[in-house]
């Protein structure tokens, strides 16, 4: 919802509308089924592409990835579903905290496997490039058209 619509709702009517139950990741699987199903196209092609030249640990290397950035996604995307169900109002800095950890687990593990499969494994961070700018449109494109409607 916008901004403007948030404002004007009293507090008992958003809380009417956040989601109701305990979290869980086959909730959040279930809800970004369009993503896992992007990812997995992602990964086809990229087997697809780079096994006809040969390059199949290349191919491996993309894939992880792509599904880094899949499990990074959802992650996230579990980590606030909880945050929202349990009511409580999240700080700046929690906020902050919880993205940097995530996003250094995930640095460190990427960073290890490109280094150990170099120089196929700089496809790892091509993968995880490829992955983020295809959710980032995804993300982006609902938002646009939910903002042309107001």
């Amino acid at each position: 919802m916008t901004d403007q619509v948030m404002s004007s709702m009293s507090t008992s009517e958003a809380e009417s509308n956040a989601p109701m139950g305990k979290p869980s990741l086959f909730r959040v699987l279930r809800d970004q089924r369009k993503t896992l199903l992007v990812a997995l196209v992602l990964v086809v092609a990229t087997y697809w592409i780079a096994g006809q030249l040969g390059e199949w640990r290349l191919a491996g290397c993309i894939a992880v990835g792509i599904g880094l950035g899949f499990a990074n996604h959802v992650l996230t995307e579990f980590w606030l579903l909880k945050l929202i169900s349990s009511g409580e109002t999240p700080t700046r800095a929690r906020i902050a905290a919880s993205t940097f950890v995530r996003l250094l687990i995930l640095t460190v593990v990427a960073v290890t496997i490109a280094v150990f499969f170099w120089p196929d494994g700089i496809g790892l961070l091509l993968g995880l490039a490829i992955f983020r700018l295809i959710a980032l449109v995804m993300t982006g494109i609902p938002l646009l058209k939910e903002l042309n409607k107001v």
